[in-house]
C-alpha cells in the first residue's frame, strides 16, 4: 500500500502540477537516494547472528561509496541530459533548474518517497523479521537489481517522451510503467524472505 502511495504522487505531478519529462525522471532519481538510505539502515539492523557490528559498518561504508558513485552518475545524467544543466552547479541555468524543482513541488514528492519506503521498512523488514533471515551481502546487491532495470527502462522511455515534447499521455505511460516494474520487484524481493519460505529452506 505504501509503495502504491509513493507512485501516486508522480500522477499528481503530471496531471495537476504540469510536470515534464525532466521533473518526472528527477523524482525517480530521488527515489534512488531514498532506497540507498534505507539499504544502509537495513544493513545496520541485520541480526547479530548474521553479522557483527564491524562487518555491518564496513559493508555499509563500502555500499555508500559504491552506490553513491552510481547515484551521482545517474543524477548527473538526468540533470544534464534532461534538465540541460551545465557543469557549473551555480550557473544561471542550474539555479533556474533548482528553482523549477522547488516551484513544481518536487521536494514534496521526495518526502512522500521517504515516508512510504520508511513504512515499508517497518512493515516488511522489521514487522516480518526479515532482518533475521537476510545477509548483509544480499542487502548490498538488492538495490542494483531493482534500480538498474527500472531506470534503464524509464530513461529510454524518457528520451522518447522528451522527443515528443513531454505529452501528458506519454508521461502517464512512464508513471504506469514504473509502477508495474516497481511493484513486481517489491513483491519478488519480499516474497524471497517470507517466513514460510525461510522455514522450508
Amino acid at each position: 500500500m505504501a509503495l502504491l502511495a509513493a507512485n501516486l504522487y508522480p500522477l499528481v505531478g503530471v496531471v495537476f502540477l504540469g510536470w515534464d519529462a525532466f521533473l518526472l525522471l528527477a523524482l525517480f532519481w530521488m527515489e534512488n537516494v531514498v532506497i540507498g538510505f534505507y539499504t544502509v539502515v537495513k544493513m545496520l539492523l541485520v541480526s547479530p547472528d548474521n553479522a557483527g557490528w564491524s562487518a555491518k559498518c564496513a559493508a555499509a561504508a563500502f555500499f555508500c561509496i559504491h552506490y553513491g558513485m552510481f547515484t551521482v552518475g545517474h543524477g548527473l545524467f538526468v540533470f544534464v541530459v534532461f534538465g540541460g544543466v551545465s557543469g557549473d552547479a551555480f550557473s544561471e541555468d542550474s539555479v533556474t533548474l533548482w528553482q523549477k524543482v522547488i516551484d513544481y513541488q518536487l521536494l514534496w514528492g521526495a518526502l512522500v518517497l521517504l515516508i512510504s519506503h520508511g513504512v515499508s521498512l517497518f512493515r516488511n523488514y522489521i514487522g516480518t523479521k526479515e532482518y533475521r533471515r537476510i545477509k548483509v551481502g544480499e542487502l548490498m546487491q538488492q538495490p542494483y537489481g531493482r534500480v538498474v532495470i527500472l531506470h534503464l527502462t524509464i530513461i529510454f522511455g524518457g528520451f522518447l517522451v522528451m522527443l515528443l515534447g513531454s505529452p501528458v499521455i506519454g508521461l502517464l505511460f512512464l508513471v504506469v510503467l514504473k509502477t508495474v516494474i516497481d511493484v513486481r520487484a517489491h513483491l519478488r524481493e519480499h516474497d524471497k524472505y517470507a517466513p514460510q519460505k525461510a522455514a522450508s529452506t
